[in-house]
């Protein structure tokens, strides 16, 4: 059931899509006219705790389980090994309940023996069992995701979610690497933020939406759909900025939608560490090869280059650091969440 589920959800995101709802076209960069920069000034290095990452771009979770997602476990590992790019794996509980399966995760490591790599299991997990996920592929962290929305939506999801946070503070108490907590979607917003950095986590993807809807996916899933919950969740834009609001600049990765070059650089100036990349990822691979992901990738890594240079910022720091104006949609969220957008669109400093 569970091999089968994997490839189900692989063929539902590629049909569903993604909505590009993110509200991150609501973030107003603003324009400098005098950047004293260049191309070759540019440093796209940055760092997730203790890990230090050549491009702020990375392949976020998204399969592994079943044969034929260790081909694209295979090719996805391949882009990152050559473009420097960090690697999640999808969820590897499948593995610990079936070691049959662990070479569809191992595959990454196999492939990209030096690279950084993210291990990968839900809330319900055990501190054992998230150990044996991050021995299974010499993971260099570990992240945590929440799907409460797409579980219950699920046919076969988990119904009871009771002490998901003391799970979660036992796991970055006893493991030995950095543990990240994502979201699949729905967003990470203050309230979950201040709970998860108060028992420890030192990281959060705000896992926005915008991109694949879990809901969706699992509403294509079911005999009686549940499709007037496909809305559910907040997008990219807000989940970071909420966020942000609680753990600071350079400690929360962004994700959910993210597509383009400039989609990067607006939640890097949000306070994003990096960005990650899942549907975007997949479907060039899928559609086109692995060729045309690696061609996506430098042209993702130029555009930023390009950007950065417009905007007179050397570094992923120098982005904290620019003037934006918050518009639209988002400015209306966090006018009614009491978050004040002003001190965006000036020049901020670095705390």
């Amino acid at each position: 059931m569970r091999m089968s589920r994997k490839m189900e959800h692989v063929r539902h995101a590629l049909e569903i899509g993604q909505d590009g709802r993110t509200g991150l076209a609501d973030i107003k960069l603003v324009h400098n006219c005098l950047p004293g920069a260049s191309t070759d000034s540019i440093a796209l290095t940055t760092r997730i705790g203790d890990l230090i990452m050549s491009s702020p771009i990375f392949i976020n979770a998204m399969t592994g389980g079943a044969q034929e997602t260790e081909a694209i476990n295979r090719e996805l590992a391949v882009i990152a090994r050559e473009k420097g790019m960090a690697m999640a794996v999808g969820s590897q509980m499948s593995a610990i309940k079936n070691s049959e399966v662990a070479s569809s995760y191992r595959i990454v490591r196999k492939v990209n023996p030096s690279g950084i790599v993210f291990a990968n299991l839900g809330s319900e997990a055990t501190v054992e069992q998230t150990e044996r996920a991050v021995e299974m592929i010499e993971a260099n962290a570990l992240q945590i995701h929440l799907n409460v929305m797409q579980e219950l939506i699920m046919p076969e999801g988990d119904r009871d979610f009771r002490r998901m946070l003391d799970r979660i503070a036992a796991i970055v108490d006893r493991l030995n690497v950095p543990v990240i907590v994502k979201e699949v979607g729905f967003g990470i917003m203050a309230e979950g933020a201040a709970k998860l950095k108060s028992v420890g986590v030192p990281v959060v993807d705000v896992g926005g939406s915008g991109g694949t809807n879990f809901a969706a996916i699992e509403n294509a899933r079911r005999d009686i759909p549940l499709d007037w919950l496909n809305d559910w969740g907040h997008s990219t834009s807000c989940a970071l900025i909420e966020s942000v609001s609680v753990y600071g600049r350079g400690q929360v990765l962004a994700s959910g939608g993210i597509q383009t070059s400039l989609d990067v650089i607006r939640a890097l100036s949000l306070g994003a560490a990096a960005a990650g990349m899942a549907g975007a990822f997949l479907r060039v691979l899928m559609q086109d090869g692995t060729e045309a992901a690696m061609k996506r990738a430098d042209e993702l890594h130029d555009g930023l280059r390009i950007i950065m240079t417009a905007l007179g910022a050397h570094t992923i720091a120098d982005l904290w650091t620019v003037p934006l104006v918050i518009g639209g949609e988002t400015a209306a969220w966090c006018a009614a969440r009491g978050i004040n957008t002003t001190e965006y669109a000036r020049v901020r400093k670095l705390d």
